[in-house]
């Protein structure tokens, strides 16, 4: 009985609470820009339908279970579209009242739909890794939840050097994808000291390499594309179009570890975490979604339990109001990755470790021990302060 009454006193309270402070209305999106793909290589790797959406469903659940106390509640509208059709889907979510929209899309459609929503939205870029997002293309109302591609690249870099594997022999596709994630890797090793002793390129074809003929034809390339390269510790995959990447591991000619787009990759989750927390949110997200989480999944959870931890503290719905307070040192969020989040008030980037996953578990997270920063470790991973061409922030 004595529960009963606490409870009772407790749940008036909190009314007496929220009536003070006032109802808040959140009304966000997420809108899912989708390409066309190659058949997955296996069945592991087919796309389910709902991506990124059960991640965003699961946060504002989230973030209503803590609302309902505050007198906040929560309303989502998830969106897939095309991407000549993408522009149309975001003046929709506008016209809804949807000003706060996580975006999962490439580099060049998330710059136009931010463009397109204007200032006195928030964007959240829950996809795109492209390095110019964070440098001379960034912009003042976009977030980057979604650690960068130089931080997943830097992740790989300090791992490499913990182990002394100091020699690389770089890999990598013949697509302007490929070849930005391939420049990623040649700074990483630039600024920890790796040294790159071999490059080639792996040409794309355009064959169905997914098919049982595509297979056994990259199987028996890839030895022989691989013979004859100079002394080093391990390989680099830099394979962003997932052309040949998959099939380095156990095909090279001379047995070497495999880093980045195989082998051991860089991953900001992955459904095997368990530490810190981790397996309560994979739990959740499985009774949830049916399935295991993906890492577009985690991201859409990030992204918009950001934005539920900031209408709790500033108990606002305004874009600006969010925007200030996740710039400020004030904001921090637990994120089952050992240490809080933060933003970095120079470009937009969220701060957290990545994961390096082997297929099986988390092997290591980046940053490493021995990394130093004056500001904080987890600035060792991606553009510092003063790497960064971004004046958006200032």
């Amino acid at each position: 009985m004595r529960n009963d009454v606490m409870a009772a006193l407790l749940g008036a309270v909190w009314m007496c609470v929220a009536a003070a402070a006032g109802a808040v209305e959140v009304s966000y999106g997420l809108l899912r820009v989708d390409y066309p793909s190659q058949a997955p290589i296996s069945r592991l790797e087919a796309k389910p339908a709902d991506r990124g959406f059960a991640g965003a469903e699961l946060a504002t659940r989230d973030n209503q279970t803590t609302g309902q106390f505050m007198g906040q509640t929560y309303e989502l509208t998830t969106v897939a579209t095309t991407p000549e059709e993408a522009e149309d889907a975001l003046a929709g979510l506008l016209a809804d009242g949807a000003s706060i929209i996580a975006v999962l899309a490439n580099g060049a459609d998330l710059l136009r739909l931010v463009e397109r929503a204007g200032e006195d939205a928030l964007i959240l870029n829950i996809g795109a890794g492209d390095t110019n997002l964070r440098s001379e293309n960034c912009r003042a109302n976009l977030f980057h939840i979604t650690p960068s591609t130089a931080m997943r690249a830097d992740a790989i870099a300090q791992f490499a050097i913990w182990k002394k594997w100091t020699d690389w022999f770089l890999v990598h596709g013949s697509n302007p994808d490929d070849r930005e994630l391939a420049e990623a890797y040649r700074r990483a090793a630039r600024k920890f000291g790796a040294r790159i002793v071999e490059e080639r390129e792996f040409e794309d074809t355009g064959g169905a390499r997914r098919t049982d003929t595509g297979h056994v034809l990259v199987q028996r390339q890839l030895p022989v594309f691989t013979q004859r390269a100079k002394d080093h510790d391990i390989v680099i995959a830099a394979d962003a179009s997932d052309v040949f990447a998959p099939y380095l591991p156990f095909h090279l000619w001379t047995p070497r570890p495999v880093l980045g787009s195989a082998g051991l990759q860089p991953v900001t989750f992955h459904p095997a975490h368990e530490a810190w927390g981790a397996t309560q949110f994979q739990t959740r997200f499985e009774e949830l979604a049916g399935r295991r989480v993906r890492g577009d999944d985690y991201d859409a959870w990030l992204a918009f339990r950001v934005i539920g931890e900031a209408v709790t503290r500033t108990g606002s719905a305004d874009p600006n109001v969010l925007r200030d307070y996740v710039l400020s040192d004030e904001f921090e969020l637990a994120a089952f990755k050992g240490v809080p989040v933060t933003m970095r008030g120079w470009n937009g980037q969220l701060r957290q470790p990545v994961l390096l996953y082997d297929g099986a578990i988390t092997a290591s997270v980046s940053p490493q021990d021995g990394f130093l920063h004056q500001v904080s470790p987890l600035d060792t991973l991606g553009l510092d302060a003063p790497e960064s061409a971004c004046t958006a922030f200032d």
